[in-house]
This record gives C-alpha cells, structure tokens and sequence, in this order.
C-alpha cells in the first residue's frame, strides 16, 4: 500500500525524479562502457571503472542544458519543439563525442570507424534521453489534466449536491408553512363555534367538540406535512373533521361518500380534503338554513385519480358567493392549490365550477406516477 501511495507523489515531484533518472540512466551509461571495457581488454578493470565513470559523468553535465531548453520551448508548436529536440540531441552529441575520443584512448582504438562508433553511441543516448524525457513529461501533464478534470466534476457534483439540498429544504419549508397555516385557520373557526355552543349553555355538544377538536389537531402534528399518505388515511383523518362539523350542524349536515376502492392505497399529500371540505360546508351548507349535502368521491383513470366535493349549497344562484369562491380568495383553497403545485408542479388539476345539479364542484386530478 505504500508503495501504490509514494509512486503518484514521486511522479508529482519533477525534481526529485528527473535527478533519480538522470543519476539511474547514466549510472547504466557507465555500466554498460565499462562491460566493453573489460570484454575487450580484461586488465585494468579499476582503471576501466574510473574511466567510465567519468565518462559517464561529463555525459551528464552535458545533458543538463537540454532539460532548461525543452522546458524554455515546451509552449511552442510540435513541429519546433520537434526540432529543437533534434538539435539539442546532435549538439549533445557531438559535444560527448569528442569530449570522449579527446579526454580517453579507447582500448579499441583500433577500430577504422570507432569515431563513427561512438558517435552512435553518443547519438542514441541522447535520443532515448530525449524520449524519456518527453513521454514523462506528457504523462505528468496528462495526469494533471486528468486530476484537474476530476477536481471540476467533483465540485460541479458538490455544487449540484448544495444546490439540490438548498432546494429540497425550501420546498419542504414552503410545504410546511403551508399545512402548517391552515391548522390556525379552522382552529379559529371550531373555536368560535365550541365558544357559542358555550354561550348557548350546550355544554355537552361543546365538550364533545373539544373532544373531537383534540382527536382532529393530533392527527395534524403527527403527521409529517412533506410526506404524503393513503387517501384511505386521508379520509379517516378528514372523517375526524367532520365529527366536529356534525357536532355544530346535527340533522343539517349529510354525508355522502363514494370511493372506488382501488383509490384507497394511491398516495395523497396530507391533510389536503380538510380545507376543501371546509369551505363547502362554509359557503355551502352553513348559509343554507335546512343545511345540505356534502359529497365527496374518488375513481382512477390510467393516469390519474379524480377526486370530487361537491355540495349542495347555492351554486352559481348566488353571483357574489360563487365569485368569491372560483377566484380561490379564502386562505384554504389558496394553499391547496399552492402545495398541490409544490407536490405534483405542473401534473396536476384543480377546478372549481357549479354542480350539475345545483350547488358547487370542486375536482382534482392527481397524476398516479408522483
């Protein structure tokens, strides 16, 4: 594990590795003039090794201005890096060329062509020094393009992290201080009804009321406002509101419920019937002095599942009430159709309109794929 660790830092470090190179190349330099050496003149081996090492040594000296001239033309085009390259290595080697042939009487010196011999030796290490040095320097570059590819995508992904985060939490918030609003809102309708059942000196009716008010209102905080339930939950809970209203409205209030039973497991938001209900019965029923009937039904399509409430109040009869209640003016439907919004965006719909048969109609159609 190390070793996999030391091996990406070692690349990093330029420096470090092109003097271990140099030091490591030449060293094979020296081992490999001093193996000729010996072969062919066996004696003198300590001779043989200082002669090769010194050879092998000012071969180095020599290189050294061929790393600041590639780093000084790096940015240029290929076609002139490609021929300061060339340059670099016949000047390198012409220089080590005669440095050896002047500074050393080879022991095979009898050799017609050992200038032309040595020259080609010169000229190849050159060459491979060359292109070690370019293919180490294109795989640093590579490596640091890779790395800095990485880093983007990394960040791109951590700022796309945050940013769906920020959003997740706004649209919880927005759905919270939504279904959280309406809990104030019917509170302070039950409460002035439980407080003129008190005034009336109906204290059963009003203490039921606080009763069922309680089983209403703990329903609402246990459930979390951003998730959603069963509709067969949400009609267990909106029957919770509806003791309350009979409570208020007795024989005048009648409940009609028609709920096709492959509704009841489809996912609802929570708490989304209670405002509807209540305003039917707010400007539906309680105007009416004989009360009236209050609907609520639900059907699946492929797509989508209708729920209608429908009451039957004064309809479309009386202008002013039906205006105010299709330009959705009241804090309940408002909110409905804003967390509506929030849950489904644009996949879902909500119509308000007169009942076919008097009275008013409210309809959802709630998309089966959220």
């Amino acid at each position: 594990m190390e070793r996999c660790n030391a091996l990406p830092w070692f690349y990093r470090n330029s420096h470090q590795l092109f003097w271990m190179l140099q030091l490591l190349g030449w060293i094979a330099v020296a081992t490999g003039e001093l193996s000729l050496r010996i072969l062919l003149e066996p004696a003198n081996l300590c001779s043989h090794a200082v002669k090769s090492l010194n050879n092998a040594f000012l071969g180095m000296i020599i290189s050294l201005p061929l790393r600041a001239l590639f780093n000084y033309f790096w940015r240029y085009d290929l076609a002139i890096r490609l021929l300061v390259a060339v340059m670099g290595v016949l000047a390198c080697s012409l220089l080590w060329h005669y440095v050896v042939l002047s500074s050393d009487e080879m022991p095979f010196g009898q050799w017609e062509y050992v200038s032309y011999f040595w020259f080609g030796v010169a000229l190849l290490t050159y060459s491979y020094w060359t292109f070690l040095y370019h293919s180490i320097k294109y795989y640093q570059i590579s490596t640091g393009h890779h790395k800095i590819l990485q880093q983007i995508a990394s960040d791109n992904q951590y700022e796309q992290l945050k940013r769906s985060q920020a959003e997740t939490a706004a649209r919880e918030a927005q759905l919270k201080m939504l279904r959280y609003q309406l809990n104030p809102h019917f509170l302070f309708n039950t409460l002035n009804a439980i407080s003129a059942l008190v005034q009336i000196k109906q204290s059963t009716k009003a203490n039921s009321m606080i009763v069922q008010l309680s089983d209403f209102l703990r329903y609402s905080l246990d459930n979390d406002p951003i998730q959603t339930v069963s509709l067969l939950q949400e009609l267990d809970a909106l029957k919770l509101y509806l003791n309350i209203e009979k409570t208020r409205f007795g024989d005048r209030l009648i409940l009609n419920f028609d709920i096709q039973q492959e509704c009841d497991h489809i996912p609802v938001p929570s708490l989304i019937l209670q405002p509807l209900v209540e305003n039917a019965i707010k400007h539906g029923i309680a105007p009416n002095e004989r009360g009236g009937k209050l609907s609520v039904r639900a059907n699946l399509d492929k797509t989508f599942m209708t729920i209608e409430i429908t009451d039957t109040g004064p309809g479309a009869a009386k202008k002013n009430v039906a205006a105010n209640r299709q330009t959705s003016s009241g804090i309940g439907l408002r909110n409905t159709r804003d967390r509506l919004q929030a849950f489904y965006g644009d996949r879902y719909e909500f119509n308000l309109e007169s009942a076919v048969d008097g009275g008013f109609r409210v309809e959802m159609k709630l998309p089966l794929d959220s």
